[in-house]
């Protein structure tokens, strides 16, 4: 559907009817080892292989180390298309590109102005957050991250860009909430041997798959299998 933005993932595209709707935010939640980032790097080179403009911002794993997993995977990240800022706890600054800026990684609201002033330069069709969790974990008060979550998502809307957020907690109420989807990837130990499966729990604006289809990391990335079923003891 040419009114539908791929996650990059097919299996996962049919799961959502044709892919995601633009505009809008959603939420991949899952334990670490799901293949939350790859997933994301998959949205990601999906915009890029589109002609479109992708801002990656990594608040867990340092953008060299990004570099480095994703190529292994297949994953060219020196496309001049996408921009990756580096917002590790590790780092004092993050880094986009050659150059440097105030950090941000403390709060939502110095992320929000920095990714506004990324949209001043030019305009980004696809914009990713992996993971939240940082931020949400470093925010001192619970109704102050609600507050700067809540003007995040409207801020996005306004800009007309399409966002994807990971999270690796196993409560993200007002996350989900506030998103206009809910992904979520989850490990299971079925008769001695690791399975993973994704599943769809929200969706606004269209129909879409709400089964537990099992998926695979590959040498190639993530394999959803959307026409099986996955068969939970």
């Amino acid at each position: 559907m040419s009114d539908r933005v791929s996650t990059g993932v097919p299996g996962l595209d049919s799961m959502t009817r044709g892919g995601l709707i633009p505009g809008r935010v959603y939420l991949v939640k899952g334990s670490p080892g799901t293949g939350k980032t790859t997933l994301a790097m998959h949205f990601a080179m999906a915009g890029i292989a589109n002609g479109e403009n992708v801002l990656y911002v990594t608040l867990e794993e340092p953008s060299e180390n990004l570099r480095t997993d994703m190529s292994r995977l297949g994953f060219n990240l020196s496309n001049s298309n996408l921009t990756i800022i580096d917002a590790t706890p590790a780092a004092e600054r993050y880094v986009l590109m050659e150059n440097f800026f105030e950090s941000f990684a403390e709060g939502m609201d110095k992320m929000l102005t920095a990714i506004k002033e990324q949209f001043r330069q030019r305009y980004y069709h696809r914009v990713i957050l992996d993971p939240i969790t940082m931020l949400k974990l470093t925010t001192t008060k619970e109704l102050d991250y609600r507050r700067a979550f809540l003007t995040f998502v409207k801020t996005m809307g306004h800009l007309k860009t399409t966002v994807l957020i990971t999270s690796e907690l196993q409560r993200t109420d007002v996350e989900e909430y506030l998103v206009n989807g809910v992904t979520k990837m989850r490990m299971f130990e079925i008769q001695g041997k690791l399975t993973r499966g994704i599943r769809i729990t929200k969706f606004r604006g269209s129909g879409f798959d709400p089964t537990v289809r099992p998926y695979e990391i590959t040498d190639h990335g993530i394999v959803v299998y959307h026409d099986r079923v996955l068969t939970l003891p």
